[in-house]
């Protein structure tokens, strides 16, 4: 009896102790998940640092779930803005590490939301993945679909003044189509650039059209009060955003003068990512 008691005091220790460490990995993905929440509030100068600094951490943790969501929210966040190539791909080094570590099952049959950003970042961001696996071959694949139908997608859609405009209509322009909300921070943040990239390049024929699926209460006076004068196009019932397949916002899609989709990105841009975007256009 005095052995099995002494048998249990050790296995309720050891349960112990694996409570405790499992409270200790608990805080410190809160904290985590805090930090990357915060870089938002972060000047710009001091982002790519600060993502670098939390992927080293991230990529230290314990395989499991909730490293995996670690990494995905990073990646997720570190698209917004320009913060360097090499932080990027430390970002999606940290994500493939993850993935490798704890591969995400299939959602519904789809490949999980990790693998499809693993593709966008290679996609759209141009990073090296260094990862083959079915899911992540499925997630490019299904990508490259959706890239498809957006190549096809035309629209007709009215703006605040009540003019209309139809997309295959402009050809001829540089046509930039970008999906926002005015509750979307990155959305916000990148208006003013696209505001000055307006006034600058409207007389070589360039046409922003902004969507947002927002009533017209609350998108009106949001421009209004910031006196953005490129046309801000409604989309009551979400008919465009679900033709472009837009999942997270902000999105641009850069159309030359022949009327081809050139260039796309999958997050907020700079005024100097906007610039590369255009020239893909030939608009210098």
């Amino acid at each position: 009896m005095h052995r099995i008691l002494r048998s249990l005091g050790l296995v309720g220790l050891i349960a112990c102790a694996m409570a405790q460490a499992a409270g200790v990995q608990e805080d410190a993905a809160k904290n985590i998940e805090g930090d990357i929440r915060g870089l938002r509030k972060l000047p710009d100068a001091a982002v790519p640092a600060e993502i670098k600094r939390i992927a080293r951490v991230i990529a230290a943790l314990p395989s499991g779930q909730g490293k995996l969501d670690l990494a995905e929210f990073l990646a997720n966040r570190s698209t917004e803005g320009d913060f360097g190539r090499e932080t990027l791909q430390q970002v999606t080094d940290t994500l493939v590490l993850a993935l490798r570590e704890h591969p995400a099952p299939r959602e519904k049959g789809e490949p999980a939301s990790a693998y499809l950003e693993l593709a966008e970042l290679a996609r759209y961001e141009g990073m090296k993945v260094w990862l083959k696996t079915p899911d992540y071959a499925a997630a490019l694949a299904k990508v490259d679909a959706t890239d498809a139908a957006r190549r096809k997608a035309d629209f007709t859609l009215t703006d605040l003044g009540g003019k209309k405009w139809t997309l295959s209509k402009l050809r001829g322009n540089v046509v930039v189509v970008n999906f926002w909300a005015t509750w979307c921070p990155p959305c916000r943040k990148e208006m003013p650039d696209l505001e000055k990239l307006y006034h600058q390049f409207k007389p070589k024929g360039l046409v922003i059209l902004s969507i947002s699926d927002e009533p017209d209460a609350k998108v009106r006076p949001f421009i209004a009060e910031h006196k953005y004068s490129y046309p801000i196009l409604l989309d009551p019932g979400r008919k465009v955003n679900e033709r472009y397949r837009v999942a997270g916002i902000p999105k641009s899609f850069v159309y030359d003068r022949r009327g081809r989709m050139v260039a796309q990105s999958i997050d907020m841009r700079t005024r100097g990512q906007f610039l590369a975007l255009l020239a893909k256009a030939g608009l210098h």
